[in-house]
């Protein structure tokens, strides 16, 4: 194996995703409780002893709600970028004493045998961030809570053997929809989530820009799908349907499979 990828949970309520080689065990956000965690984890036989390290991509509680008991859990280190660091600490999500490490685009890190590239997302906090998991020219990566994929992100993205990709809401469904119209802004702004539509044009670009040098089709996951916005069923058929009218085949040029809000997803390896 070269690198593995697994979701505990991916949603409006709380993420956490695991990427691992055979030596080296990260987890990508905390935001389900910390016994969640602890036994979606350990149906792949993994104990917090064997994590390497933690990265959190911002301050939002669906995205750390479990961190702070899983920082007494365990003595990784935890990555983030600065600003999410000072915002973790305020809102006293994390302490100024644990082993932090921060990141900023410019860097590479390196834990383990798996090499971290971090960069920019556009989302309503301070200094969000993912990040881009390689090893032997294998590469996984995780991209939610941004509001549009900017030219830095789809440079991270486009030759992704993995790629967990926001689709979170369809847009009319959340135009003609219960949520308040100033949280409709919000989500529809290029600081909040991306749609199905966005989400598809993303992924027709990645295919049309034909970067990847492995013969087998990237492997995607539409991710952090609204529960009030969005269906399983309504994120496959809109990015189906948008990919097809570009030429584009699932199962011939990419997989596709959504992600499930509350529960593990498969472990998927390239």
């Amino acid at each position: 194996m070269n690198l593995g990828f697994c979701s505990l949970a991916s949603g409006s309520s709380g993420n956490c995703y695991l990427i691992k080689s055979d030596n080296t065990n990260l987890l990508l956000d905390a935001g389900i409780s910390c016994k969640a965690i602890k036994e979606g984890l350990a149906t792949l036989g993994v104990s917090f002893g064997d994590i390497d390290g933690i990265l959190i991509t911002h301050d939002h509680i669906d995205h750390v709600k479990g961190l702070k008991t899983l920082m007494k859990r365990t003595d990784c280190p935890v990555i983030t970028s600065p600003g999410a660091f000072r915002a973790l600490v305020e809102k006293e999500y994390a302490t100024e004493e644990f082993r932090f490490i921060t990141a900023d685009r410019t860097q590479t890190l390196t834990v383990g045998d798996i090499s971290i590239k971090p960069f920019d997302l556009s989302h309503d906090t301070e200094d969000p961030q993912s990040f881009a998991f390689e090893k032997d020219g294998y590469k996984v990566c995780v991209v939610t809570d941004t509001g549009y994929v900017s030219s830095e992100i789809f440079e991270n993205i486009c030759d992704a053997d993995i790629l967990a990709l926001e689709a979170n809401h369809e847009r009319n469904i959340l135009l003609y929809g219960s949520y308040p119209y100033p949280l409709k802004l919000r989500i529809l702004s290029s600081v909040g989530h991306l749609s199905n539509e966005a989400c598809a044009h993303a992924l027709t670009e990645i295919l049309k820009a034909g970067r990847r040098h492995s013969g087998t089709p990237m492997k995607v996951f539409l991710a952090h799908l609204s529960q009030e916005n969005n269906t399983p069923e309504q994120a496959l058929i809109t990015v189906r349907n948008a990919l097809e009218e570009n030429g584009f085949l699932v199962g011939r040029d990419l997989y596709l499979e959504v992600l499930a809000r509350d529960h593990m997803s498969r472990f998927i390896t390239v």
